[in-house]
């Protein structure tokens, strides 16, 4: 049996080495194929042949690296370990039923095309011209994409981290900056020299003046900056950019604006112009909806008609001053919300489906709708309440939880991948 440690140097080299982005001018060395089974792995083999043809693709991309190579048994059992582990795992996949739809495996191959700079037609010109095979390489990434989401859901499913974890991590120095505000920054500037005249300065802070109330009256941001008459604004897209790494005669007037706002700047340059596109981890303001219903889903004794007409009935029994919680418990399909006498509780936006949301945003609070129609069957809902909550808080945990989850991810992973290897029948010949 081969070790399952695998040395950091070689892991992100396998992985570029499994994604087939070997776009390296080296040429490679002819590989002699010899076909015999050299490991067992459960129900599949690994033949000598693949492993030399993988060996020959690590070697290519250590000397297109230029990064010394290992001593050559370590780096054949890395290599070999490495196909077992894959082999492993797509024999996982398929057994979960895992599928690879091919819209998602040419986004795949448009992202590599992309990272190197290539439309998808040159990326496989490329391949091709250094004799290596496109659709060879579309197949490896509908494996390796097949291994990620074996990956995710066996790992994450182990991963859960706690309110107190949370709440550890966000008093720490670490977890104030990672929820500290960003902001999507776009600035012009119309500069001024030691060379223009008083006239002429007074006179770019008028146009500038003039391009922001454009801006306020509605025309695009960009359109507006970039008429060239009779000045000329320079600058550009910032990025996000945490208010700490902004430049400092930005920090007092960015977070004044709301996302769409723009400000003006006066400094030692000449005029500038800041547009805020986004922001992130400042007030998140979310419309909630609380609303209750009750569903009639049609069945074989029950047609669409008479859904409908009952539901209408439900409502004419309402309005006619029956209790909705004491009808909905008696009448609703929704048996989650049934018990509850239909309501639903506070609602955020997109969480209901469209039909549904649509019907909640245009009642009028206090009055049942008629019946309408979605997916789900024959509703009649009447909205209780409306508000606004601030859900910053939430957003900047969530934040962080994400970030420990992925802190976590490597760590589970390697453990994973010990337990399946430990766990396989695999006999090396």
């Amino acid at each position: 049996m081969t070790s399952t440690n695998q040395s950091s140097f070689l892991r992100p080299m396998l992985r570029r080495l499994a994604l087939g982005v070997l776009l390296s001018t080296s040429a490679q060395a002819q590989v002699e194929t010899l076909d015999k089974v050299i490991a067992i792995v459960d129900d599949d083999v690994i033949m000598a042949s693949e492993l030399q043809e993988r060996l020959a693709g690590v070697r290519a991309n250590i000397a297109a690296s230029g990064a010394q190579s290992p001593p050559e048994d370590l780096l054949v059992q890395e290599t070999l370990d490495r196909l077992i582990l894959e082999s492993i795992q797509l024999q996982l996949a398929v057994r979960y039923g895992v599928r690879i739809p091919d819209a998602q495996l040419d986004d795949a191959m448009q992202r590599i095309a992309t990272q190197n700079g290539l439309s998808l037609a040159q990326f496989r010109g490329a391949l091709e011209a250094r004799g290596q095979s496109y659709l060879m390489l579309r197949e490896n990434m509908r494996d390796e994409l097949a291994i990620q989401r074996v990956q995710q859901g066996s790992v994450m499913s182990n991963i859960d981290i706690s309110e107190q974890e949370i709440n550890n991590y966000m008093a720490t120095a670490e977890g104030e900056a990672l929820v500290e505000p960003q902001y999507h920054v776009v600035q012009a500037l119309l500069s001024t020299s030691s060379t223009d005249s008083n006239q002429t300065i007074q006179d770019k802070e008028v146009y500038v003046d003039s391009v922001l109330a454009s801006i306020l009256a509605g025309q695009p941001f960009e359109e507006a900056v970039n008429a060239l008459e009779p000045f000329a604004f320079t600058g550009g897209d910032l990025g996000w950019r945490k208010l700490s790494d902004l430049p400092s005669m930005f920090a007092d007037i960015v977070p004044t604006l709301a996302p769409g706002e723009t400000g003006k700047v006066k400094s030692g340059s000449g005029f500038h112009l800041i547009y805020l596109a986004e922001a992130r981890g400042i007030q998140e303001m979310v419309n909630q909806t609380e609303v209750r219903h009750i569903l009639v889903v049609p069945n074989e004794v029950l047609s669409e008609e008479a859904a409908e007409d009952l539901a209408n009935t439900l409502r004419d029994r309402i309005n006619a001053g029956e209790d909705f919680a004491a009808l909905a418990k008696e009448f609703s399909d929704d048996i989650g919300s049934a018990q509850e006498g239909g309501s639903l509780g506070w609602t955020n936006p997109g969480q209901m489906v469209p039909e549904f949301e649509q019907q909640m945003l245009n009642a009028i609070e206090g009055e049942v709708t008629p019946a309408f129609q979605s997916p789900f069957g024959w509703h009649i809902l009447e909205v209780t309440g409306r508000r606004e909550k601030d859900f910053s808080n939430e957003m900047r945990r969530m934040q962080v939880a994400n970030f420990l989850r992925e802190e976590k991810y490597q760590e589970e992973l390697e453990a994973w991948l010990r337990k399946i290897r430990q766990d396989a029948f695999v006999d090396i010949k």
